[in-house]
């Protein structure tokens, strides 16, 4: 099986690289200088090129703040690109995978979303995804989308890196603790879907949208006390973590207050279920700890 990644340097996208896939699978993996999502016209040549039987699409506008005032952009690499990816997947009978986001939801359900309840995103990055979701959906019918949430990992941009950082230069910190989630490795991520796109076949039932979290839940700040107990666990120096309410941390682009997402569906489905988020963290940190000692 051949697969071709977009979105080789991002988080999900290295850790595609590094994950075990079954035998026989040639993985392609594509940056950003080899395939821009903002220029859409040049992806279709691009896909045919490579032949591929699946498509991973692992690039994407993730400024969720910046967003807000570049939303024309957003849209293009996150909806319509996507959508071109998948069209001339679909001329080719390949799948294509394209990884959404628990922000398609406004966050007002007091328990867990599932996949059918109704979508609803507050700000530009969440409108963005939610479009991509329905252009992939209609232009291919092998399709997976898979909806996750708070990914973290040792590298890139992230949660987990903020709060690592933040404890080398700061004795006290505030961290919003009126919003919930499933935070979400992108290591776990990867050996999912190297697990998932060999199970759905040609012509099978199971294509469709899934959610992949972790599968334990907490606030922003409980993550952050997570972090920091692993470093004191190292005997390195944490700071104080105040928890505080979202009006005292405003941000351009509004969040929803809960993003946990029920994966009751892909279990059920795929007999996949993601450990929560305190089985990988300590491993994480080590590595985040190695790649970069100053942190």
């Amino acid at each position: 099986m051949r697969v071709l990644v977009f979105g080789k340097s991002g988080q999900v996208g290295q850790a595609l690289a590094q994950t075990a896939w079954p035998a026989g699978t040639t993985l392609i993996s594509l940056d950003r200088q080899a395939a821009d999502l903002s220029q859409p016209e040049a992806l279709a040549p691009l896909v045919r090129r490579h032949a591929p039987d699946a498509i991973v699409i692992a690039a994407a506008y993730t400024a969720v703040d910046a967003a807000e005032s570049d939303e024309a952009l957003a849209m293009t690499v996150n909806a319509k690109a996507p959508e071109v990816i998948a069209r001339e997947a679909n001329a080719l009978a390949a799948a294509v995978v394209y990884f959404s986001t628990d922000y398609v939801f406004d966050g007002e359900k007091a328990t867990p979303y599932a996949e059918a309840d109704p979508v609803g995103p507050l700000n530009a990055y969440g409108r963005s995804k939610l479009a991509g979701e329905r252009g992939v959906r209609e232009a291919n019918p092998r399709h997976l989308i898979l909806r996750t949430s708070w990914i973290y990992s040792a590298g890139g941009t992230n949660f987990l890196r903020t709060m690592l950082r933040l404890a080398t230069s700061s004795e006290e910190i505030r961290v919003v603790d009126d919003q919930v989630g499933c935070p979400t490795a992108a290591g776990d991520i990867a050996a999912a879907t190297a697990r998932l796109l060999p199970a759905a076949k040609h012509g099978d039932s199971r294509w469709g949208t899934y959610h992949l979290a972790g599968g334990s839940a907490t606030s922003w700040h409980g993550f952050a006390e997570a972090i920091f107990g692993e470093l004191a666990a190292r005997g390195l120096r944490r700071p104080r973590n105040h928890p505080i309410p979202t009006s005292e941390f405003p941000k351009p682009a509004r969040r929803p207050r809960n993003s946990r997402l029920s994966c009751e569906k892909l279990a059920r489905t795929f007999d996949i279920r993601l450990p929560g988020f305190e089985a990988a963290l300590p491993a994480i940190v080590d590595a985040a700890l190695e790649v970069s000692p100053q942190l």
